[in-house]
């Protein structure tokens, strides 16, 4: 009887990894065999307005501010509004003395969402036709608004830029920034391959004014710390597809610290548990069961990746164990577990850019079981009712 029980507990196992892999193959697949699309630019130019959030980040945002309010797209254009939640007095004048918005806002509990709903309340939306939301980290690359404003002419009606790692100065940060283009490739990439919506992240994107308005005047976004999810959500409801430009560069922060990285998977953990039970709630019960539709919501069935390779690392032990005391307890056999474990590697191998196939990198991958510990630990810590934001310092600037 206890056999028939571990059995059936480890083909119950087996079937979700597997669905995990396989879901996460298919999009790497097609990401790999992906012509990437190309937006032409277009001489006639669309006003952007550039919204960047910051709380607390004194040391690094004034450096985002001139480089955003210096991007080479036509000055009379665009503009930059920096959103100052806690900054200090001395930085919001520095911000005051260059060519940038600014817009202070003060709340009893601080969300980026908040920040952002005033924001867009206050910008003249005569003004704008689209809106491009940065976090305080954030540097656009040569062209970024040029190339968003080529694919809305081409009929884009929200945007998702290709963020990219600014710094990989230890190994963490190495490793965060593969992860992030794995995310781009498996989410990104391999979904505008197969002609569906892209995933938003939470920053370097861009969307029609009055659509992005009236999504964070919605009440229950306000108090979600994961508002990209809620943004992705409403998005689809509006039938409205995310497209994935990936010329359009924003460079992006990568965490350099373990403590650091465990505290902001807390956040991304809290924020996939809130999407899932979303997927729960009356207005998406009755929502078009669409492709796009089904792509999202088994998106928040997935496992993180560092849980995963936990996983195979703990069942390539067992099959260890069998084999060495001559055992038989696992199910289904092991030819199909390591036929599973290929499939992972697999859809690893074509998802990491060939940029990272390097000694760095193999370096970088020896602190792994300390960040897959810090996983565990952040799985541990996670409250799914948190409305607080849970900030994570940023300090490159180089």
């Amino acid at each position: 009887m206890l056999q028939l029980i571990g059995y059936v507990l480890f083909l119950l196992l087996f079937a979700y990894l597997a669905f995990g892999v396989l879901y996460l193959l298919t999009f790497s697949i097609a990401g790999a065999l992906r012509k990437k699309k190309t937006f032409p630019f277009v001489i006639e130019k669309k006003t952007i307005a550039v919204v960047i959030a910051t709380y607390k980040e004194d040391n690094i945002i004034v450096d985002t501010a001139s480089r955003a309010a210096s991007h080479n797209y036509p000055r009379e254009k665009f503009e930059v509004f920096i959103v100052a939640d806690s900054l200090k007095p001395e930085t919001t004048e520095l911000l005051r003395s260059i060519a940038v918005q600014v817009i202070p806002v003060q709340f009893q509990r601080s969300t980026k969402a908040r920040s952002l709903n005033v924001a867009l309340n206050t910008i003249d939306h005569k003004k704008f036709e689209i809106v491009v939301i940065l976090d305080a980290d954030n540097i656009m690359k040569e062209n970024c608004l040029e190339i968003i404003n080529a694919a809305f002419h081409k009929g884009a009606e929200a945007v998702q830029c290709h963020r990219t790692a600014k710094n990989q100065h230890t190994p963490v940060a190495v490793l965060d920034a593969i992860s992030e283009e794995i995310n781009n490739h498996l989410f990104r990439m391999g979904p505008a391959a197969m002609n569906l919506s892209a995933t938003l992240i939470g920053s370097g994107m861009a969307f029609r004014f009055h659509e992005i308005k009236s999504i964070f005047n919605l009440e229950h976004i306000l108090s979600n710390p994961g508002e990209d999810r809620e943004i992705d959500i409403q998005l689809m409801l509006n039938n409205t597809k995310v497209v994935y430009a990936d010329d359009a560069i924003v460079l992006d922060e990568k965490v350099s610290s373990s403590a650091v990285f465990e505290k902001q998977r807390v956040r991304w953990l809290e924020a996939q548990v809130n999407h899932f039970k979303r997927f729960l709630h009356a207005d998406l019960r009755h929502a078009k069961k669409d492709s796009n539709y089904w792509m999202k919501f088994l998106q928040t069935l997935l496992l993180p990746r560092s849980l995963y390779i936990l996983s195979f690392a703990f069942l390539l032990c067992l099959i260890l164990v069998e084999r060495i005391f001559d055992l038989d307890f696992l199910y289904p056999s092991i030819a199909w577990w390591t036929s599973l474990m290929s499939l992972f590697v697999l859809t690893l191998l074509l998802a990491v850019p060939r940029q990272f196939y390097n000694l760095r990198t193999g370096r970088a991958i020896l602190h792994l079981p300390v960040l897959i510990f810090r996983m565990v630990k952040a799985l541990l810590r996670i409250k799914s009712n948190r409305t607080e934001f849970l900030h994570t310092p940023k300090s490159y600037s180089s």
